[in-house]
């Protein structure tokens, strides 16, 4: 079951990750997290939604 190893292995990761950036259970402090590791993309890079003709 390598696969399931993996998955654990990638929730160590997240963890000890969250950790490191003083992360907790509030919406907050994962917002700040989140811009941490992943930058937002430029607006023109956006995808504008459809709408329905």
């Amino acid at each position: 079951m390598k696969k399931s190893s993996n998955l654990e292995t990638q929730k160590e990761k997240f963890i000890e990750m969250a950790r490191e950036l003083g992360c907790d259970e509030s919406q907050d402090a994962l917002d700040k997290a989140f811009s941490k590791i992943i930058s937002p993309k430029p607006a023109s890079e956006l995808k504008k939604p459809r709408g329905k003709k």
